[in-house]
């Protein structure tokens, strides 16, 4: 079992940043593929971004060059970094882990998510 605790989450405006963290326990973490999905209201889930154990990185097409995805294995967390934010970008952001080694893997565990609105 994994447990994943998302934080960082917030208000801010249009054209501003956020950094989520998301701490996982219970696994070897170094091993894991971690990523970052987002709900937004009335929607699907979707794919924002992942990253496997070697640091190898995927990202939604709508999101590139936007955000950055990282991760810090002394500390166990994964980070998602998400600048020039946009009202579009307003979701509740779930972080997600799978022990297969790729971007695209489907996501065994998952946090409870942190809400982000980005105002107008």
């Amino acid at each position: 079992q994994v447990q994943l605790v998302e934080s960082g989450g917030g208000l801010v405006q249009a054209g501003g940043s956020l950094r989520l963290s998301c701490t996982a326990s219970g696994r070897t973490f170094s091993t894991l593929t971690m990523g970052w999905f987002r709900q937004a209201p009335g929607k699907e889930r979707d794919f924002v971004a992942a990253i496997i154990y070697n640091k190898n990185t995927g990202y939604a097409n709508s999101v590139k060059d936007r955000f950055t995805i990282s991760r810090d294995n002394a500390k166990n967390t994964v980070y998602l970094q998400m600048n020039s934010l946009k009202p579009e970008d307003t979701a509740i952001y779930y972080c997600a882990a799978s022990p297969r080694p790729d971007v695209t893997a489907r996501m065994d565990y998952w946090g409870q998510g942190t809400q982000v609105t980005v105002s107008s």
